[in-house]
């Protein structure tokens, strides 16, 4: 691979970064960023069209926005932005005055995280939204439409926010089976479709919900962030706000495996194309979510053992960090790269599946987003 680029998208408090380096992933350059000043929630690369990079910005003044580049980040483009019709708004639907008008029509508040569709669907894109919506564009982010079947699921009225707000944070789709997609929603949990969208199932099963009366309803876990693993995709892993779940059937049901760490709470998981049946998870304190132990921990499920293992000492790297729940990320090579961002800045990687680790000598803004595009 001499002469390709790896490229870490870092999406902070005050902007958008793109750290560029090469395949060894030992050295790296930081790019000077763009949207200084604005929340970037995610940013994500599609490896469909090599070069293409999407940016969730948004903006207590101006609103959300997303903005695309075709070079990785040298220049970007404002694209079409989602809205929400009355109804999944929770707005009049009508005007009193006019009651033939056709119903309103509301910007979104942010946009949480953009996925670009399976490579049999070259121009399909999937939106998260808040307020608790998912929208679809089949022309690469030039119009989108709403997918109805989940925006207005019949749970919706046993759906509330969670202190990030009434997002729709994760989509995920099976790479073997185009038509199943994933959505997890704050504070309503995890729902999948088996038939591209038309229809979705509750995904929450065995999975606990310790701050509510019922600890096992069918709806309602804060779901943090879920994992698939690309290799065994009817395996997925579950970072929820009560502890960290593993499902080997596609999310019918749920098992806890995070009970005999110090704290299972945290807002991120990952995993690798070249370490099928392992999960990277940065458990927090729940009082404080920081890390414990007086520094930073990785921490590597395996499926194959069921056991625990840390992947650094908190020696390594000593303090307390806290992370968001988009800024832990793996890259697709063997051995796999792995890289963390934290609420105080640091952008922490593996390039050799967790035995050593070091970190990007630059000082960001707070990070809400890590993801990796390339090689290439």
């Amino acid at each position: 691979m001499a002469g390709k680029k790896m490229r870490i998208l870092v999406g902070t408090r005050k902007g958008a970064y793109v750290v560029e380096g090469d395949t060894s992933r030992k050295e790296w350059k930081v790019a000077p960023p763009f949207e200084t000043g604005y929340e970037v929630f995610h940013m994500a690369a599609d490896p469909r069209h090599p070069g293409d990079v999407y940016a969730c910005v948004n903006s207590w003044l101006w609103g959300p926005a997303l903005y695309r580049s075709r070079d990785y980040g040298k220049k970007w483009t404002e694209i079409g932005t989602p809205m929400l019709s009355a109804k999944s708004a929770r707005k009049p639907r009508f005007d009193p005055d006019n009651p033939e008008a056709p119903a309103p029509t509301y910007p979104v508040a942010n946009l949480w995280h953009l996925e670009p569709g399976h490579p049999s669907e070259p121009d399909t894109l999937f939106m998260g939204l808040d307020p608790y919506s998912l929208h679809r564009s089949d022309d690469l982010g030039a119009t989108w439409s709403p997918v109805t079947g989940l925006n207005d699921h019949p749970t919706k009225g046993k759906w509330n926010p969670g202190n990030g707000g009434p997002c729709l944070h994760t989509v995920i789709i099976d790479p073997s089976r185009p038509e199943r997609i994933y959505a997890g929603i704050s504070a309503a949990g995890l729902f999948r479709t088996d038939d591209g969208g038309d229809t979705w199932a509750l995904a929450n099963k065995g999975v606990e919900t310790p701050y509510s009366p019922e600890k096992f309803p069918e709806v309602g876990q804060c779901v943090h962030k879920v994992a698939i693993d690309p290799a065994k995709p009817d395996v997925l892993y579950r970072q929820d706000h009560g502890g960290i779940y593993v499902s080997t059937n596609a999310g019918e049901r749920w098992e806890r495996i995070g009970k005999s760490l110090d704290d299972d709470f945290g807002f991120v998981v990952a995993s690798a194309k070249s370490l099928p049946g392992r999960a990277f998870f940065v458990p927090l304190h729940n009082e404080n979510r920081m890390t414990y132990k007086g520094g930073l921990q990785v921490y590597e499920w395996s499926q194959s053992t069921k056991k625990w293992s840390t992947l650094m000492p908190p020696s390594r790297f000593p303090g307390d960090f806290g992370t968001h729940r988009e800024a832990l990320a793996t890259d697709t090579l063997d051995p796999a790269g792995i890289y963390v961002g934290t609420t105080t800045g640091q952008l922490f990687y593996s390039p050799n599946a967790g035995k050593s680790w070091d970190q990007v000598p630059y000082q960001f803004p707070l990070i809400h987003s890590v993801s990796v595009a390339g090689p290439g």
